[in-house]
């Protein structure tokens, strides 16, 4: 009788959340009602109310919760293998969709265009992410991949590794994307020296990087805007320059 009674509440619940996304879509929903409402497509006869709760303290958002790992998911408590690889799913189906939405069509345009691309799967993330994005000639998108992950003090990302993706897809330009946990978006040192990095490798392959953007807690850093790309440039040809005439 109690499994029957809590069955009942726990229909009534999901009814309640399919009634309010049919009278308002997904923007009276909370990060929490999200993850409960996908659980309960994957778990139709169970409350799942203490596990999406759980979910969002855990990761601390709605994007946190579905980019998170399988085997971290699975830690929480009741929810289990076959959820766990639901909100994986519904995170990658949604990255598919925008970059199919945009591919064909001209992707860099400013770093604003790339930060509201990115930032809702970015900004929460508890660990470091660096992501490239390969573009046309056009400035096309052509695909963008997660390099690297690294843990919550950063991430070790070798260029030669980024310019074999780059020829791989004859890319014509780049942008870099990494995210700061901290949620500070202020490049590091290390930042620097990496950018720096990417840019010399890319003007000896004849191939352009746009930018670099690091995302923080809505906010972002673009090394492009604050002039960081080009003075990387100059820096390049005044070295070629040096070797060349003594």
């Amino acid at each position: 009788m109690e499994k029957n009674g809590q069955e009942k509440r726990g229909e009534g619940h999901r009814n309640r959340l399919r009634q309010k996304f049919l009278e308002g879509g997904i923007d009276r929903f909370s990060d929490e009602d999200i993850v409960e409402f996908l659980l309960t497509l994957g778990t139709p006869r169970k409350d799942v109310k203490l596990q999406a709760r759980e979910s969002i303290k855990k990761f601390g958002s709605l994007s946190g919760a579905l980019s998170a790992p399988l085997s971290e998911l699975m830690e929480i408590k009741g929810l289990g293998p076959k959820n766990a690889l639901y909100l994986s799913l519904v995170h990658q189906i949604a990255g598919r969709y925008l970059r199919d939405k945009i591919r064909g069509s001209i992707f860099f345009n400013s770093s604003k265009a790339v930060y509201d691309f990115l930032f809702h799967s970015m900004r929460d993330l508890k660990r470091e992410i660096f992501k490239v994005i390969l573009l046309t000639r056009k400035n096309e998108l052509i695909t963008d991949k997660d390099v690297f992950l690294g843990s919550l003090t950063g991430s070790a990302v070798y260029p030669r590794e980024i310019m074999t993706l780059a020829l791989e897809h004859k890319a014509a330009s780049l942008v870099f994307v990494h995210n700061h946990p901290s949620g500070d978006p202020s490049p590091s040192p290390e930042d620097r020296n990496l950018t720096r990095s990417l840019v010399w490798c890319s003007k000896l392959l004849m191939i352009q990087v746009l930018d670099h953007i690091i995302i923080g807690n809505n906010n972002y850093y673009s090394f492009a805007d604050e002039g960081l790309i080009n003075q990387f440039i100059k820096e390049y040809d005044q070295k070629i320059m040096s070797s060349i005439i003594p």
